[in-house]
């Protein structure tokens, strides 16, 4: 079994998933993982790999690695419905990327007055289990989120 790093892929506070008020991520249904309340504006790779999902809307993500992890940032909830306002996409779809490269930027205060809750979950789709997971501040690119075993 090993064990793959998963870095904040934003500046913010970390939140257990089960607490999301959403119950796909609250369940995980969509995978394990953790959520954060973000304190950032620019979302980076919170993993290397290749960027084989950018929604033209900037909302989310999906990172597939070497290893086979498929790891999607969820930027805010039902955020999907706001067609891009609030979000101006940095990465390109395809593009190989590190831990730190940044993907995209965000305005808070724009999503909240659209009455979305900015609560970010990070989750890996099916493959592994969090063995550990961090807690209180984490910084971008810096600190580990959380550690997937696959």
């Amino acid at each position: 079994m090993a064990e793959i790093a998963v870095y904040a892929p934003v500046d913010g506070t970390v939140v257990a998933l089960e607490t999301v008020p959403d119950e796909v991520f609250a369940q995980k249904l969509a995978g394990d993982g953790v959520a954060l309340d973000p304190t950032g504006v620019v979302v980076v790779a919170p993993i290397a790999g290749d960027l084989i999902k950018l929604f033209p809307g900037g909302h989310a993500f999906g990172i597939a690695t070497p290893e086979g992890v498929e790891l999607i940032v969820h930027l805010g909830l039902d955020t999907v419905e706001l067609k891009g306002t609030g979000f101006e996409n940095i990465a390109v779809e395809g593009q190989h990327v590190e831990v730190g490269t940044p993907i995209v930027r965000f305005n808070r205060a724009v999503i909240e007055q659209a009455g979305k809750v900015m609560l970010s979950p990070v989750v890996s789709s099916g493959a592994g289990i969090v063995s550990r997971q961090a807690s209180g501040q984490v910084q971008a690119g810096c600190d580990v989120l959380f550690v997937l075993n696959v």
